[in-house]
């Protein structure tokens, strides 16, 4: 069980629900409940598909490019650290327009929910932990969102839209951290690897 929570934790980071709340909101401000369930529901199956089929497919397609699992943490770690302090330093995550049609699809399941974020760190987890584990943490951060979004105006109530700022402000930080962390340990694997 605590493995689970080592895959949860880095994806619940790089989703970062609370921290897509402010945009969640613009994106859906004024939209009545029953079109409101049907886009978070569309979010939540295109998020859930995009990670699974990138965690089922992307090893294959790197060992194809001839990519190790160092590299690609060293080339994860600095996306993320450079995502993490993108949000950090410019305040609010990327807000993408959509069509009204698609917007739970793109831009709210794919970027928002399941980006390059997790994508890379679903792709990390898998090589320490397995492919099992890292899609079930997929699966409970995708559909956690969802919850977040359906519960989204009471939740920004209670904490307010600074109070959610701030908590994304310190997922961030932890995501720095993380990539960090991902870029010393592809390093010593591939020192480790050539000595």
């Amino acid at each position: 069980m605590n493995t689970f929570w080592l895959c949860f934790v880095p994806l619940f980071v790089a989703v970062d629900p609370i921290g897509l709340l402010p945009l969640f909101l613009s994106l859906t401000e004024g939209m009545e409940k029953k079109r409101l369930r049907i886009i978070i529901a569309q979010s939540v199956i295109t998020a859930a598909t995009v990670g699974l089929a990138f965690l089922a497919f992307g090893p294959a397609l790197l060992e194809y490019l001839g990519i190790t699992v160092p590299d690609f943490m060293i080339a994860g770690g600095i996306l993320l650290l450079v995502i993490s302090l993108s949000d950090l330093l410019t305040g609010e995550k990327t807000q993408r327009q959509g069509d009204f049609e698609s917007l739970g699809a793109v831009p709210i399941g794919v970027p928002l929910i399941t980006g390059p974020a997790v994508l890379t760190t679903s792709i990390l987890l898998a090589g320490i932990y397995g492919q099992l584990l890292t899609g079930a943490a997929i699966l409970a951060n995708v559909i956690l969102t969802g919850l977040v979004f359906l519960l989204a105006r009471p939740i920004t109530r209670l904490v307010g839209r600074t109070g959610a700022k701030t908590l994304s402000k310190v997922a961030s930080m932890l995501l720095a951290a993380i990539a960090v962390m991902l870029i010393r340990r592809g390093l010593t694997d591939i020192l480790t690897m050539s000595g």
